[in-house]
């Protein structure tokens, strides 16, 4: 049978019924990849969660394919959102995908090209805040406060319910929740959403554990970190460009339920992290590449010593052709060579 949706696969523990019109482009069910590098820096199983195979390219569609499938279930014809990127061109998928209307209002230039491009060819009408997100996300909800138009940002609870299902993937996976899990935090919904999937596989008895929750923030838009919003957040990682998140009191909830933490990286960190992925096959947006930082900080901090051999998993949010600006920007350029064997040869070594 044809792979459906998580909808359909974990539908016992979603708020869907038979009534729910699905709207699915068959989210979820991404690899778990294990990283050989990165096992063998930190003595751990380490694996990649690579949401960026989803069908918009991140893991927001885990979300919003259960925030548009009960907005229609509603009858709502016009969804919205603020974003930086990701949620944007999920909701502008989804919403096309059955028939509805989608407005994103997005901080003046501070969004990838990659995720723009998705928004606009799905044809939402996109609105550019002169402001920053925390500015755009207000407005948001405001103007879904007044008028008929369905809000689809993680502060929308469905947004959470679909994407906790990632948990529920690397249980089934790997036979039980790993010893540490590692996440990038933005606006913080994905780190409330794991923390609540996990629990509630655990008390469902689908696993015999619960896992450590490790959350990143780029230092530049740290506001968990340092403990009050940031107004002008800064970071490469346009994905985590965040000061204020709305799920923050949640994410702090996730950090001490489980026993964890929520540090910050720099965009250097960041920067390496993304290139040893890359040199790994795995080619993420910045802030992805958050997680595997984080972890690497702690490595050499001496956080994991007393833990061998155990299971990590960092999640990788986006993929990284959506922003693809960020990855010319680090890398050599094309050797331009006259089209000649003996020239080419000699350039590549021999």
């Amino acid at each position: 049978m044809l792979y459906q949706g998580l909808i359909e696969r974990y539908r016992k523990y979603l708020p869907v019924s038979a009534k729910t019109p699905v709207v699915s482009l068959c989210e979820g069910n991404t690899p778990l990849i294990h990283s050989k590098v990165l096992s063998g820096v930190t003595g751990l199983k380490v694996y990649l969660k690579y949401e960026g195979l989803n069908p918009t390219g991140s893991f927001k569609d885990r979300g919003m394919t259960m925030a548009i499938s009960k907005a229609k279930e509603k009858g709502v014809e016009i969804v919205a959102c603020a974003s930086t990127g990701n949620t944007s061109a999920s909701a502008a998928a989804y919403a096309a995908r059955c028939g509805m209307k989608s407005v994103v209002l997005i901080p003046n230039g501070n969004i990838a090209l990659g995720k723009l491009a998705q928004a606009m060819i799905h044809g939402a009408k996109v609105l550019a805040v002169e402001g920053n997100f925390d500015d755009a996300l207000n407005l948001v909800k405001e103007i879904t406060e007044k008028y008929p138009i369905e809000l689809v940002n993680s502060i929308n609870p469905f947004r959470i319910e679909g994407q906790k299902t990632a948990a529920f993937e690397i249980c089934d996976s790997l036979g039980d929740a790993p010893v540490f899990h590692a996440i990038p935090v933005g606006n913080a919904g994905n780190i409330t959403a794991y923390w609540k999937g996990y629990t509630e596989y655990f008390q469902n008895k689908k696993s015999k554990t619960l896992p450590r929750m490790l959350g990143f923030q780029a230092a530049g838009a740290a506001p968990i970190v340092i403990n009050k919003p940031v107004k002008d957040p800064q970071t490469l990682a346009t994905a985590i460009k965040i000061g204020n998140p709305a799920s923050w009191k949640l994410a702090l909830a996730a950090r001490d339920d489980s026993k964890g933490l929520i540090d910050s990286v720099t965009d250097k960190e960041i920067i390496a992290a993304y290139k040893l992925l890359a040199s790994e096959g795995v080619f993420v947006e910045p802030a992805s590449a958050a997680s595997v930082a984080g972890v690497i900080k702690l490595n050499t901090q001496g956080y994991f010593k007393k833990q061998k051999n155990v299971p990590l998993v960092c999640t990788l949010t986006g993929h990284g052709l959506k922003d693809p600006n960020i990855a010319i920007a680090n890398v050599s350029k094309p050797i331009i060579v006259k089209p000649q064997i003996k020239e080419i040869i000699k350039k590549i070594g021999f």
